[in-house]
């Protein structure tokens, strides 16, 4: 997937910007445990230090071509250095190392001096900020006191609810809770789900065989009693915000990452950067001995990938290979990854599981055999549909499924439209048909609404914009008239003549130039469709050809499969470029040659495409050539099934068809599933734009060319000239999206879900 060096980097960096706290928490691996070399250290980080620590990562970020980069700054407390001198450090690591990648800042703080000003500043600069809270008051109070004795929890909860304003609410990333036994599972979850929290983080306390975490006895598994009860409220209440500890444990199950160093086998890619600037590893291993951390290495001597080649980081990185034996053998090593590393320590060395080894696989044995209810998607869709769908060599039975949750939504939406409306109108009596079909012919009602224009009309009427606003209401009409006709059901109604044009989706246009906008009576016979507007009489046989008042629809017809040429719909134009005009019969029959040809190259290349296609795909919108002449799709996000595209050759029609309807098929997920954390909009640098594109693009542009590499993969295997380094371009930018997407942590469970599959189906591929 990735280039080899870029698996090498590392691309989180940890700055301690402040050394010092205003909080003296009795837990803290800084300044409470074994090693105690803050005492040496500056209290801040100096402009040297800073400049120095962010040319590093800029370097380290060009060396490997990393698209992004995340900064955390840390301490002590970071707030400590107050709003100009926070705003210095800010602008010092935006100037460095913007220009070479895009930087992801976060920061970790307690609260107690989080203000207005401070929350200004982090917006500025789109810093997420993650808050310290062990529970209501009286868990926190346990541990989080200032060195009077005073608590903080008051002062921490006006942190929250300056952090949950509309106008901060996105730089929130989450609450970190350390565990005490000795408080209330219940009660601290209940107390941290109050503060609306877009995710909780469960840490356990620091400790390791040679100073163990305090038990209520010794051999007794506390901690996995302890986190069962929160996880079984949890599940309970339908799993109401990510824990990032029982979603690592989740997605390990599935043979997914775990998102987190302490557990699971992910590599691990951070260091750390002291206020002197000193390389550090990951300041947990503070609790193991003095000087556990230190690399002997500093940012004005040694560079970032002289740290990652330490020979501890390395083994920290080595995955399996780098556990005990025991736990080698251990059946929940996958998911358990041997827990972190620090907690391995005792007897001077790492060589051991981890002193919470027996708490961490009751834990993991108790959320196996109670998995998550299976989350049942809008729509009654399953849960294993994510998966289906993100299956690159395509599913059938899920794109049908899909259809019919897409049928679903427009039928509300033309009740909707239908509601406040009058008795009497047109379009009042076109739903009354309507609604008459639907229990005499359903299957040609499904038909009509599954039409990807008639969603785009109904969004449009309701929003009062677009064709669908100067349609109107009365458009209901025209697709009870369709419906009646497919299902040769005799109806009479009054059916809205726009610009001489009286349209029925899926059937055609009659010209009606003597009536520029006003309503033409529609009289549908079995086989038969007359239109009378005034004086004039229009009878039509749709299943003829076309004559000087009859545009009929036409049809893509391939070999297994017939969908519309759609060059008459006036709600067509709802794509980002232009529709063209109707073609003629050499246009069309010129559509109708590429279309099978190309028909013929997805279902030799990429048959799983070609199955879903053949469930999904309703219509091809012709779009107007641009001066540029270069080939072009698009799809809508109100008109699934529906793909327009500039006419080309049958080998780009194909890519274009596949591509475009991957974005099809994301937008009707996102009709029926959320995918995306809307409470943290993040803007993310992808390979195929140059602006910073939002998560929900991101994942648009993964689903898609995640499948146009794989048909240039199968082209490379073929030995189609040039397909290789397309092939590469595609990966490559995919690869890069995906990793960059997780770890901007934009995504909701189900959205990571859907990203790890596509990961997981592009493993094997060749680099």
């Amino acid at each position: 997937m990735s280039p080899g060096p870029a698996r090498a980097a590392l691309t989180e960096f940890v700055l301690k910007v402040h050394a010092r706290c205003d909080l003296a928490c009795d837990h803290c691996y800084v300044y409470e445990h074994a090693d105690q070399s803050w005492r040496r250290r500056p209290v801040r980080m100096t402009p040297d230090v800073l400049r120095a620590a962010a040319g590093r990562i800029a370097e380290h970020a060009a060396a490997h071509g990393l698209p992004d980069v995340t900064v955390v700054l840390h301490g002590g407390e970071p707030l400590l250095l107050g709003p100009d001198g926070l705003g210095q450090v800010l602008a010092e690591l935006r100037r460095v190392i913007g220009p070479v990648t895009r930087l992801r800042m976060g920061m970790q703080t307690n609260g107690v001096l989080l203000s207005e000003r401070f929350c200004d500043l982090l917006a500025e600069h789109d810093v997420a900020v993650g808050v310290s809270l062990d529970g209501d008051r009286a868990a926190n109070d346990r541990h989080r006191r200032f060195r009077s004795g005073a608590s903080s929890y008051d002062q921490v909860l006006r942190a929250l609810a300056l952090l949950r304003r509309p106008a901060y609410r996105r730089l929130w990333s989450g609450l970190l809770c350390t565990v005490d036994v000795r408080s209330d599972p219940v009660a601290v979850y209940e107390a941290l789900l109050a503060q609306e929290p877009p995710r909780i983080d469960f840490l356990l306390p620091h400790g390791t065989w040679d100073n163990p975490p305090w038990r209520p006895a010794a051999g007794d598994t506390a901690y996995a009693r302890w986190l069962r009860a929160v996880h079984d409220r949890w599940r309970a209440d339908g799993r109401p915000v990510p824990v990032r500890l029982f979603d690592s444990l989740l997605s390990t199950a599935r043979g997914g990452p775990s998102g987190t160093e302490w557990l699971g086998l992910d590599p691990i890619d951070l260091a750390v950067i002291e206020t002197d600037g000193e390389w550090e590893q990951a300041d947990s291993l503070k609790t193991a001995y003095d000087g556990a951390p230190a690399t002997g290495m500093t940012v004005f001597s040694h560079t970032a990938d002289d740290v990652a080649a330490s020979a501890l980081l390395a083994r920290r990185r080595s995955g399996r290979a780098g556990l005990s034996d025991e736990c080698r053998r251990c059946p929940v090593v996958d998911q358990c990854g041997g827990g972190l590393f620090a907690h391995r320590y005792g007897a001077g060395h790492f060589d051991n599981p981890s002193v919470y080894c027996a708490d961490l696989k009751e834990l993991i044995v108790h959320v196996n055999e109670n998995p998550p209810e299976p989350v049942r998607l809008d729509a009654g869709l399953p849960d294993d549909f994510i998966d289906r769908l993100a299956a690159l060599t395509g599913d059938r039975v899920a794109i049908g499924r899909l259809v019919e949750a897409q049928i679903a939504i427009v039928h509300a939406l033309l009740a909707e439209v239908a509601d406040p409306l009058p008795t009497g109108g047109a379009g009042a009596d076109g739903w009354a048909a309507l609604t008459a079909l639907d229990r005499s012919a359903p299957e040609s009602v499904a038909r009509i609404a599954a039409h990807p224009y008639v969603r785009a009309w109904a969004v449009d009427c309701l929003a009062g914009t677009g064709t669908g606003a100067r349609q109107g209401p009365d458009y209901l009409s025209a697709i009870a008239a369709a419906a009646a006709l497919d299902a040769g059901t005799p109806v009479h109604l009054a059916v809205p003549v726009r610009g001489g044009r009286l349209h029925l989706p899926t059937v055609g246009t009659v010209l009606l130039p003597e009536v520029a906008d006003g309503t033409a009576r529609v009289e549908i016979g079995p086989d038969s469709l007359r239109v009378r507007a005034g004086d004039v009489t229009v009878a039509v046989n749709p299943g003829t050809a076309g004559g000087p008042r009859w545009w009929p629809t036409r049809r893509l017809v391939a070999q297994d499969v017939s969908v519309l040429l759609e060059d008459g719909d006036p709600h067509r134009d709802c794509h980002r470029l232009p529709a063209g005009d109707r073609l003629g019969d050499e246009g069309a029959a010129r559509w109708a040659a590429t279309f099978a040809a190309a028909w013929q190259v997805i279902r030799d290349e990429v048959p799983g495409h070609a199955e879903e296609l053949r469930a999904g795909l309703r219509a091809v919108v012709p779009l107007r050539r641009s001066g540029a002449g270069v080939s072009e799709a698009s799809t809508a996000r109100q008109a699934f099934g529906g793909v327009a595209a500039t006419e080309t050759d049958a080998g780009s029609l194909a890519v274009l068809l596949v591509h475009e309807f991957q974005h099809s098929k994301m937008n009707a997920l996102l009709d029926v599933c959320d995918l995306v954390d809307g409470t943290r909009p993040i803007d993310i640098t992808v390979g195929w734009r140059p602006d910073p594109r939002p998560a929900e693009a991101v994942l648009h542009g993964i689903y898609a060319h995640a499948a146009v590499a794989d048909i240039w993969r199968i082209r490379t295997d073929r030995q189609v000239d040039g397909a290789q380094a397309v092939y590469r371009r595609y990966r490559d930018w995919t690869a890069e999206a995906i990793g960059a997407l997780q770890r901007a942590d934009a995504l909701t469970p189900a959205g990571s879900r859907l990203v790890r599959q596509v990961a997981r189906s592009m493993s094997g591929w060749p680099s």
